[in-house]
């Protein structure tokens, strides 16, 4: 039955798409994305798949847009290295939890845009300081890359969540996996640098008790969020 409903779920996706047919490499990220799909889809969320015919020079395989009221899953494959690089070392057998890992990540974003979260911090949370700067540019700059960098790490944790509570014999893989990954930064504190939230997930125990992926990493993201501060 999982089958006939995941063969359902290509054909759709393809449509969606506008593709004529799903790459071999788009159907197997497609593939292992789909139990994560399917729970968005069961929590309503307004997801649309979109395949790209051809990815520009800074896509990235897989991410998250968004459409008026409406999610747009992206996939940008078609002539992208990135698609093969990011999963480098891992053995093909090993790479479906990866890749369902990275569309919690996405989905951890467009439940964040559907609640009307998006940008927005956890209730009762107060920031302290201010910045400085005389370029009035500078300013916003840093700020859009802060609210960047806080909704990465909230969508780490949902990742890491989500890997919890449905594949926990494989968390420390994909955690170290995950973990690698953002030490790899090329300038601290830029949009993707959630090290301040990824080192509180190392003992998965930390996470919330709710058995949904979206509030099990709130915790975490609070503490965080003072860390990154």
């Amino acid at each position: 039955m999982r089958t006939l409903f995941l063969s359902a779920f290509l054909v759709l996706a393809c449509r969606t798409a506008g593709a004529a047919d799903l790459t071999p490499l788009e159907t197997r990220w497609l593939t292992a994305a789909y139990p994560v799909l399917e729970y968005a889809k069961n929590l309503q969320l307004p997801i649309d798949i979109v395949v790209q015919p051809r990815a520009g020079p800074n896509d990235v395989p897989m991410a998250m847009g968004f459409d008026g009221k409406r999610c747009k899953l992206v996939l940008s494959m078609r002539g992208n290295p990135q698609a093969e690089s990011v999963l480098a070392g891992v053995a093909p057998e090993a790479q479906g939890e990866l890749i369902e890992a990275m569309a919690a990540h996405e989905i951890g974003h467009c439940w964040r845009y559907a609640q009307g979260a998006w940008h927005a911090l956890p209730a009762g949370f107060v920031e302290v300081g201010e910045e400085h700067a005389a370029d009035p540019k500078l300013l916003e700059e840093s700020k859009e890359m802060r609210e960047t960098r806080r909704e990465e790490g909230y969508a780490d944790l949902v990742a890491l969540a989500w890997t919890w509570r449905r594949h926990p014999a494989d968390y420390a893989r994909i955690y170290a996996w995950l973990d690698g990954v953002r030490k790899d930064q090329p300038v601290a504190h830029n949009g993707h640098d959630t090290r301040a939230w990824v080192h509180l997930a190392q003992d998965p125990v930390r996470f919330g008790k709710d058995e949904q992926p979206f509030e099990d990493a709130v915790p975490l993201w609070r503490d965080g969020l003072v860390k990154d501060d």
